[in-house]
């Protein structure tokens, strides 16, 4: 039995809150993104960690990374010649 690993299409990140944006195939064939946002930190241990909880002081830095990866779909979909819905451009 075989098994297919999706990987993100990008990763955009800023200090430390990254986005994944991750292709996802409709079912008619058009390809649209969905992004995931985590943050990175180093446990007691000095191992690094990620979570998707984030503190008041990271809010302003998930909207800069979000703005980010909304400009990063727009780029891997221009370079696929669709728009981000997954739409042929004219």
């Amino acid at each position: 039995m075989s098994s297919t690993i999706t990987k993100p299409v990008a990763e955009v990140r800023v200090g430390r809150v990254k986005a994944a944006i991750w292709p996802n195939q409709t079912e008619s064939g058009a390809v649209r993104h969905n992004v995931t946002f985590a943050r990175i930190y180093k446990d007691a241990n000095g191992e690094w960690k990620s979570t998707s909880s984030f503190g008041r002081d990271d809010l302003l830095v998930v909207a800069k990374v979000a703005d980010l990866a909304h400009t990063k779909i727009f780029e891997v979909a221009n370079g696929h010649g669709a728009d981000p819905d997954g739409e042929p451009q004219s």
